[in-house]
């Protein structure tokens, strides 16, 4: 049983029609100007003047109550007055006056709005309040906002200069946003001398309404856009933001310069890792996740645009130098491994290849130096065989001018190895006039160039990250272990100190919460008085460790709180009262509450780690993973990321970190179980979201050794009652849905399960598309589909990575004999994500031999249910005139059946709540 849609959401289907809530803001045909102006240097003025001055198809309206002209053209009192349908209005009043016009432009269905003016948010409560008032009129009428406070939109490719910017960029490829007029007018002076052109050109100012989410989305459904650049000063709705440059960075590059770099947050913290975390990091550690490029230079972010969008990816981070000159082989060399790179080494059969074609003072290494008087045909021949070499990731030919050299017909003979597959081929033509000719046959062929060879080699390092974190979006994790995690032991724990009014859990009740989601902890005992300790230690074993235990201090070497190694009973009542008097004497005697007794671990088996979690004001919870201890403050050797992980997020963390190599073996020292180590990562992400009153954790030191991980001290800090539920941050990237997994039976009594996709569900889906007939296929996908394209990893992968909030995907799964699961159906309920729409639509799949079992009838009633509770009000699809059985499931199950149209009907279900 299949109902029939292609997998393209309505947001495609909207745009294809022209019909996107956004084309307004680029293509519009009638444009009111309110607030036009004839005052010399003013804004009304310079808007006005800009939009008639490069013609975009479009009428333009000036509102001006005071004057019956502006610039010649007729002026309205009001956008009432004008006497056209208007699609976008241009506002550049005082900022008081702007509520009323945006509820007039809302009262005339007046779909998009740049809002110029400032005198908002940045002037205090009352601009604040005003900002919530065209708020509140903007989504009365279901505009969309740009601004306020911004320099406005332009679209070279359009003609449209809806700003008040000195000039009009060229048009282009690069899309470049940005929260700052200024550097937004900057950039366009520079872009006009250096003759670098744009597809669109766009200040978002305090994005009240329309963020990067929103406009990454439009431009990456824009194919005259290849890249999108943003200079960012805050990132508004992490969530949208993450959302949409995760799905459009696998097509096109995205590239951030962010300002306001800082030093981590000096608020005073509870946990080592509230001290360790700061903003910034979190913010490269949010790029990283969604696939996003970040550079710190201006220069750097049109460099990258050019030579992402000409150049192919590379592989790996290792770089073949081809160079007529040791100097500048060796700066690029340096710059490279600077940068995280690496020299790709010549294999034999390379070496043995350029041995018989180059010179015998050549350098029989990389770089290949090929000698001062190479020309063309040598660098030719070099390049050809390096290209060949499968140690390669990426080529940079160097060339400085020589008295024996020929720039421009080296260049002809490079620009024949313009496109290498899989492998990027840079340039540094080194030199000023005697190049220029062989500079532009090199970019005129697709060669990116660069006056410098270390330039070079950084943006192919940036190019492999970047593509390196790509891949890991969507890198097959390793299967879950099933039920190896149960919240409510957790959640138990924390009601009870909450009814206590604390906000600090102590060390036995913080482990105790590891454990519930499957973390090894070191068994702890609490002892309240000498005896109990005696006691306790005499039951665990010789020798033990001693620990504070208090419920108000939480680093307790701080306060002479912890004796290790105690070999008998007698020092074991020693340690008690020796820590009872420390902390009486710096502390004070009220933090003393006894003591935990545990075994003693010797920790120079094997390495002392920290895992923790702070919340971030941007993007809620923030993992941090490093190197712990005592001093781990000093090293602060450590990487953040975004739960929730899997295993190969996680991995990628780790490898962030310094003791990263030394985890995986080093010096004759055996390696630590790495999986088991990524698996407890994941496990400690499924912990921060699914405890969100939990406001910071850590487990330091977290110990690592070849015998296995055990958290050996823990501490939990949660929110003060004084914060509500509904106020906790939430993760910048949603968690598994858990709570719509749910069991079921088909007719025949078989037990199913239905639950949302993972990613680590692809391989269960290879044999579900090897078993569809050709008939399913046709009904699902409305045309053929080989197999391989339905089995490839390319596509599974779009299936599998679910984004939560944008789709819901749900298997049915049988659990076949000896524990293998095997899924028998998948629903899709994909949001139409354009301007906060409540509409959806959904697809169905069910196995041949699972068809007639009433499972496409259980699965479309879940998927409905998800629809309600995810707030969604239509539910439609598009099936084949053909598939009977599937239109009388959607008439059975409440939807409205079409007439048949192209030999197709369409079905679409209203929620009578929604």
């Amino acid at each position: 049983m299949v109902a029939s849609q292609d997998g393209k959401s309505l947001a495609h289907d909207v745009l294809r029609q022209g019909k996107h809530p956004l084309d307004p803001f680029f293509r519009p045909r009638a444009v009111a100007v309110v607030g036009a102006s004839e005052a010399p240097r003013s804004v009304g003025r310079t808007l006005l003047h800009n939009l008639i001055s490069t013609p975009f198809g479009g009428t333009v309206y000036p509102v001006n109550p005071k004057r019956e002209s502006v610039l010649g053209i007729r002026a309205y009192p009001s956008i009432a007055d004008v006497p056209a349908a208007v699609d976008l209005a241009v506002i550049a009043t005082p900022a008081p006056a702007v509520p009323g016009v945006v509820g007039a432009c809302a009262d005339l269905g007046v779909p998009a709005a740049v809002i110029i003016s400032a005198g908002f948010h940045e002037t205090g409560e009352a601009g604040a309040a005003l900002e919530r008032q065209v708020l509140a009129e903007a989504r009365r009428g279901r505009m969309r906002v740009v601004g306020p406070n911004c320099l406005g939109v332009m679209s070279p490719l359009t003609g449209l200069n809806a700003t008040f910017a000195a000039g009009m960029a060229r048009p282009g490829t690069v899309a470049f946003l940005s929260q700052s007029g200024a550097l937004l007018t900057a950039i366009l002076d520079w872009s006009l001398r250096e003759q670098v052109g744009f597809s669109a050109f766009v200040s978002l100012g305090a994005m009240i309404d329309v963020g990067w989410g929103d406009v990454i989305d439009y431009l990456g459904d824009d194919p005259r856009t290849r890249a999108i650049v943003l200079y960012m000063e805050s990132i508004g709705d992490a969530r949208a933001f993450l959302s949409a440059a995760r799905e459009v960075a696998l097509s096109k590059p995205i590239i951030v310069i962010k300002a306001g770099r800082s030093e981590a947050a000096s608020r005073a913290a509870a946990s080592h890792t509230g001290a360790l975390t700061g903003s910034d990091e979190a913010l490269d550690a949010a790029f990283r996740r969604c696939g996003v490029l970040r550079v710190t230079e201006i220069g750097d972010v049109f460099n990258l645009a050019e030579v992402l969008g000409r150049q192919p990816r590379p592989v790996g981070p290792r770089l073949t130098i081809v160079t007529n000159a040791g100097g500048p082989g060796v700066l690029a060399t340096d710059a490279l491994v600077a940068a995280g790179g690496e020299l790709a080494p010549l294999g034999a059969e390379a070496r043995a290849a350029l041995d018989a074609v180059l010179p015998p003072a050549w350098s029989h290494a990389n770089p290949l130096d090929i000698l001062g008087d190479a020309g063309p045909d040598r660098y030719a021949t070099a390049l050809t065989l390096a290209a060949e070499d499968r140690g390669s990731d990426g080529l940079l030919a160097i060339l400085t001018p020589q008295d024996m050299t020929d720039p421009t017909l080296t260049a002809e003979a490079l620009a024949k190895h313009a496109h290498v597959e899989g492998k990027p081929v840079l340039a540094s033509w080194m030199g000023g006039a005697d190049v220029a000719a062989g500079v532009d046959i090199l970019n005129r062929a697709g060669i990116p160039t660069f006056a410098f060879p270390d330039d070079a080699a950084r943006t192919f390092c940036q190019m492999w990250r970047y593509a390196y974190n790509l891949r890991g979006l969507y890198e097959t994790p390793e299967r879950r272990p099933e039920a190896e995690a149960r919240p409510e032991p957790a959640r138990a724990l924390i009601d009870g100190a909450r009814a206590e009014r604390r906000t600090l859990l102590d060390e036995h009740e913080s482990k105790a919460i590891l454990e519930s989601y499957g973390i090894p902890v070191a068994p702890t005992r609490v002892a309240r008085d000498e005896a109990e300790a005696v006691a306790a230690a005499a039951a665990l074993g010789f020798p033990v460790a001693v620990k504070l235990w208090s419920r108000t201090i939480t680093h307790k070497t701080d306060v002479g709180g912890v004796r290790l190694a105690i070999a008998d009973t007698a020092a074991v009542a020693q340690a008690f009262r020796d820590i009872r008097e420390s902390v009486a004497a710096k502390a004070g005697p009220g933090h003393f509450l006894g003591v935990t007794v545990e075994p003693h671990v010797d920790r120079h088996r094997g390495y002392e780690l920290i895992l923790g979690s702070s919340v971030d004001p941007q993007l809620g919870p923030v993992l941090l993973f490093g190197t712990g201890g005592e001093l781990v403050e000093v090293f602060r050797d450590r990487a953040l990321a975004l739960p929730p992980l899997n295993t190969t997020l996680a991995r990628r963390a780790m490898e962030e970190t310094r003791i990263w190599k030394a985890l995986a073996g080093v010096r004759g020292r055996a390696p630590v179980d790495l999986d088991a180590l990524a698996a407890l990562l994941v496990r400690f992400g499924d912990l921060v979201v699914g405890q969100p009153r939990i406001r910071e954790i850590d487990i330091n030191p977290l110990l690592a050794s070849p015998g296995g991980l055990v958290a050996l001290d823990a501490r939990v800090v949660l929110y003060d009652e004084s914060v509500p539920d509904g106020a906790l941050p939430r993760p910048a990237i949603r968690p598994y849905p858990v709570e719509y997994v749910t069991t079921a039976t088909d007719r025949d009594g078989t037990p199913l399960t239905i639950r949302p996709i993972r990613p680590e569900d692809e391989p269960l889906l290879i044999p579900f598309h090897r078993a569809l007939s050709e008939s399913s296929v046709q009904m699902r996908y409305m045309r053929g589909l080989k197999l391989d394209d339905r089995t490839a990893h390319e596509r599974l992968v779009r299936i599998c990575f679910a984004d939560y909030d944008r789709e819901m995907a749900l298997v049915v799964e049988q659990a076949a004999p000896g524990g293998e699961r095997v899924v028998v159906a998948v629903g899709r309920l994909s949001r139409d994500r354009i301007g906060g729409s409540k509409d959806a639509e959904f697809s169905l799949l069910v196995a041949d031999p699972w068809q007639g079992r009433g499972v496409g009838s259980l699965l479309l009633a879940r998927l409905l249910e998800v629809g309600r509770r995810e707030g969604m009000r239509r539910i439609e699809a598009d099936i084949l005139e053909t598939n009977l059985r599937m239109q009388r499931l959607c008439a059975r199950l409440g939807f409205a059946i079409g007439a048949p149209e192209g030999g197709v009907v369409h079905a679409v279900f209203t929620d009578p709540n929604g």
